[in-house]
């Protein structure tokens, strides 16, 4: 298996032994599934809002938007912190789970309160 962001070129050779299938971003209820099956003891509350906020994520102009491993990532470090919602210094103490420069963080965090009332 070889899976790809299409950051890196890959040789010719390589691409013509290859299958190709791209794959869309979960739905919201689809990747709240996943961050539960993943992450027992996730608060639904919580799981809903990750996935919820990394769908806007996604949807913003970002570097890097977050994937379903950025998601899984995300929800980990808030259930670390003890955030059992995702509020404005929950968000903002993990951000860097979340997104992987700087860049989109300093962005992102500018528009926190309305990424996350929205």
């Amino acid at each position: 298996m070889l899976t790809s962001n299409r950051t890196r070129e890959v040789h010719d050779a390589l691409k013509r032994r290859c299958l190709y299938l791209w794959l869309d971003h979960p739905d919201v209820q689809h990747e709240i599934e996943i961050l539960h099956s993943r992450l027992p003891g996730l608060p639904d509350r919580l799981a809903a809002q990750v996935a919820g906020t990394a769908h806007k994520l996604r949807q913003a102009d970002l570097i890097k938007p977050p994937g379903v491993a950025e998601s899984l990532d995300w929800a980990r470090a808030l259930q670390l912190i003890g955030a059992r919602e995702l509020d404005m210094d929950s968000a903002a103490a993990t951000l860097g789970a979340v997104l992987k420069y700087r860049e989109d963080a300093d962005r992102v965090r500018n528009q926190l309160d309305t990424l996350l009332t929205a």
